[in-house]
């Protein structure tokens, strides 16, 4: 359904339906009740972000060896997916790397996908 890290799994959606009507819930979630969820706990974790990042900030964190603490804890919890282009230049690497293309090739394909954009 969503491919975001905080997606519960359908069946604890079904537990806490189960939990909130006081009943078991089995059969396949309606999309209303799966889509609440999701919104539900990508805000909680977002909640969670928001405040690990204001603790690191408030206690003199803001530098450690060099490194932004807010900005690492944000890029490692909330990665950015890999471009087009970036997907493309590793497939190229290890397209070289098993020898199924020549170095001139490779060499060729990376600096055209170098010149796009992102």
């Amino acid at each position: 359904m969503s491919d975001h890290p905080t997606t519960p799994p359908p069946e604890l959606v079904q537990q806490w339906i189960g939990e909130f009507f006081g009943c078991k819930v089995s059969g396949e979630l309606a999309s209303s009740e799966q889509f609440l969820a999701n919104r539900a706990a990508q805000w909680g974790a977002d909640q969670e972000l928001e405040a690990c990042c204001a603790f690191a900030q408030n206690h003199s964190w803001g530098l450690v060896n060099g490194l932004h603490v807010e900005s690492a804890i944000r890029a490692a919890r909330r990665p950015k997916p890999q471009s087009l282009k970036e997907q493309a230049l590793d497939e190229l690497h290890i397209s070289f790397d098993r020898g199924y293309l020549k170095k001139e090739a490779a060499d060729t394909i990376r600096r055209a996908l170098e010149q796009l954009d992102d």
